[in-house]
């Protein structure tokens, strides 16, 4: 191509016009980038929805008989009537022109991925320990479709996505088509590159183009070919590879160096940079806290002739009277109230805001402030005094310099309180990562094993490895959203908990991921009489199996039976796993909706929680619409416009209201309606949600 461009600008001074003629007929071909032997883009994929339903003009496979463990029927068909329990289905053109009469049962619908769909939810659960935080979601669907979906929900809104795709090992990993891709397949890196392509291109439209961060974990089958997709489909982006060792044992390998790191690329978009550390990632270092942070004590001493002060700054503070552990603030005392007639529970013991002389003094911090900032690890406790332990808090300052990046939370010690470290005192990390927290079999298999004793998956992430790319990139953002639609077992969520604790952020994940059955488990469930849809079959998918059950058993510090999760975590933030997390998280199964159902309201059901996820997915959800109008924390929904003045009123009445979404077919109207909320987004429904769905094209 280089020596057309030469011969290009010579005939473009000979002939302006027929260089510009060549130049549109070249430029298809350059297009033609091939990333390895035998690149093609391939048919769109095309996906199996066990367990949803059919109906007339659906694609459907027909399955093959109970028991029966072949590939069956590959040929796709489609629905022409539906009478009982029997379906008439024919084959579209160039396959046949076939058609037959099979039962309901032995078909399973197909979704082709240059299909429109119309995705909706539903719900499949949730735990909730966080209060007032907003929720992880949890999405069981394919990834793809999953992603189309929150083009609607996330377009531009995503801080950062973490990914660990299928490494096409030649092992059966993943799959194309429904088909796993074996080893021997000369296309297997080809089709490997399409999958991701497709996927890549449709993540670039969630993050943020002026602050993101797209983080890529691969080992050495595919990072070359890896890496030449990211450029072509990322050109304004940052990148770098980084190593990391997951095993320092290594992976022994008969007459080859043994295998022990694998690779994470880092992709950085607009103002996205890499936060320094308490260490560069390379050497083993010795995590000392920093010593230029001093905490304000929180005692006030009351001014002269002040017996009592502000009394809201008056208040006990409970401690367990055995280990002296914080456990919480008492209510603030009314004036002339003697300390002396508040009483203490059995087995606490209380400290006052006294001082050394014993005349009444004050706390610093008023009670809702003393509880956030307790909330938050601002709070410490030194030693002994008294009833309890001395108090220190952090000053206005100190928290602006967390919030700017100046002072950086390394961690929280045995009560809670953040560990910090002056950012001049920081690492910037380095390319190659060695650290024993990232070991994969002891920080990602047994942590899982933990969680879930009695349930087992292939090569989980270690929760500290995860950890830390993401602090890098966004450890500044307490309010960030990250996504993880190759979500696996659960371990960026697991870890964006974490952080959250760490620094009392309110971090967000959707974590995406299917209900796909090992390639094991299929053949022997087959041989069962079972197939995809059974209830017996899909329990023991990946999402139902493994990644709701380790959420929630992460927040809640029970296992699934019930016990507390025996073991401790470590490293950064250590505290028993039994302790759970304070955090809400919600589960959904994706669903495709009907254009026409949707565009007469009669899918509310299923769009409810989209429209939930898009207003911050936070406080309570507007499953149903009974009436003119409905208000939640974050959200509104208007159905009837005649009912607009009380709308409105509700509406204001409300703080944090994020969205208002109208229901109406008459453009005049929603514009009349959404220019007296000029501070809120309004979104006119369905006809965003359908023009969205229609825009996405083929992918």
């Amino acid at each position: 191509m280089s020596r057309l461009s030469d011969l290009l600008r010579a005939a473009r001074q000979l002939d302006p016009q027929l260089a510009k003629d060549l130049e549109d007929e070249i430029q298809p071909l350059q297009k033609r980038l091939r990333f390895g032997l035998n690149f093609e883009r391939h048919a769109p994929e095309a996906v199996e929805l066990a367990g949803h339903k059919i109906r007339r003009g659906s694609k459907v496979r027909v399955l093959p008989p109970r028991g029966d463990t072949s590939r069956g029927d590959r040929r796709i068909w489609r629905v022409e009537s539906l009478a009982a329990e029997e379906v008439v289905i024919v084959t579209p053109n160039g396959q046949g022109n076939e058609t037959a009469t099979v039962a309901l049962d032995d078909l399973i619908l197909v979704a082709e991925f240059r299909d429109r769909i119309y995705p909706g939810l539903r719900p499949d659960g949730e735990v909730c320990r966080g209060g007032d935080k907003p929720f992880h979601t949890v999405i069981n669907g394919e990834n793809f479709h999953v992603l189309e979906q929150l083009t609607f929900t996330h377009a531009g809104a995503v801080d950062a996505i973490y990914i660990d795709p299928p490494y096409n090992t030649g092992a059966r990993d993943w799959k194309y088509n429904n088909d796993y891709v074996e080893g021997d397949d000369l296309y297997r890196h080809s089709k490997w590159l399409a999958f991701m392509e497709r996927r890549l291109r449709v993540a670039k439209r969630l993050l943020k183009p002026e602050d993101s961060v797209l983080i890529v974990s691969i080992d050495e089958k595919e990072y070359l070919r890896l890496g030449l997709l990211l450029e072509q489909t990322f050109p304004e982006a940052q990148i770098q590879m980084v190593s990391t060792v997951i095993n320092r044992k290594g992976n022994a390998r008969r007459g080859e160096f043994s295998r022990c790191d694998e690779y994470l690329y880092f992709l950085r978009f607009g103002e996205a940079a890499v936060m320094p550390g308490p260490s560069d990632m390379l050497h083993d270092t010795q995590q000392s806290e920093g010593g230029d942070v001093r905490w304000k004590s929180l005692l006030r001493l009351a001014s002269t002739g002040q017996t009592r002060g502000r009394f809201n700054l008056f208040y006990p503070l409970y401690f367990d009277q055995k280990t002296l552990n914080f456990l919480r603030a008492g209510a603030s005392l009314a004036e002339g109230v003697d300390i002396s007639s508040v009483p203490t529970p059995e087995g606490e013991s209380v400290l006052w805001p006294i001082s050394k002389d014993g005349t009444d003094g004050r706390w610093s911090l008023s009670r809702p402030k003393f509880d956030d900032y307790v909330r938050r690890g601002y709070v410490k406790f030194g030693r002994k005094n008294g009833g309890g332990r001395t108090p220190y808090y952090l000053m206005s300052g100190q928290v602006e310099a967390i919030e700017s990046g100046d002072l950086i939370i390394t961690g929280r010690d045995d009560d809670g309180a953040v560990v910090l470290r002056a950012e001049a005192s920081m690492k910037q990390p380095m390319t190659i990562w060695n650290r024993t927290s990232h070991s994969t079999s002891g920080h990602g298999t047994s942590l899982l094993r933990a969680l879930l004793p009695d349930r087992s998956f292939p090569y989980p992430k270690s929760l500290y490895a995860v950890e830390d790319a993401l602090r890098f990139s966004v450890g500044r953002k307490p309010d960030a959203i990250v996504l993880d639609f190759f979500a696996g077992s659960g371990t960026t969520a697991h870890a964006v908990m974490r952080l959250n604790r760490q620094d009392g952020g309110r971090r967000q994940c959707i974590s995406v991921t299917n209900n796909e059955v090992s390639a094991e488990e299929q053949t022997r469930l087959r041989a069962q009489a079972l197939r995809a849809g059974d209830a017996d079959w899909e329990q023991r998918g990946i999402c139902d199996y493994i990644t709701k059950p380790r959420i929630r058993a992460a927040i809640t510090g029970r296992a699934p039976d019930g016990e507390p999760i025996k073991g401790d975590y470590k490293f950064v933030d250590e505290f028993p796993m039994a302790d759970g997390f304070e955090e809400n998280s919600a589960f959904f199964t994706l669903t495709y909706e009907s254009p026409f159902m949707v565009s007469t309201d009669r899918a509310f059901a299923a769009i409810a929680p989209v429209l939930w996820l898009r207003a911050g997915a936070r406080g309570d959800r507007i499953d149903s619409l009974e009436g003119a109008w409905a208000v939640a924390e974050s959200y509104g929904i208007l159905r009837d416009l005649d009912q607009t003045a009380q709308f409105l009123e509700a509406l204001n009445k409300q703080d944090g209201i994020r969205i208002a979404y109208v229901v109406t077919d008459d453009e005049g109207r929603y514009q009349q309606v959404a220019s007296e909320l000029p501070h809120v987004e309004t979104v006119r429904l369905y006809e965003d949600y359908l023009r969205n769905c229609e825009s996405l094209g083929d992918f």
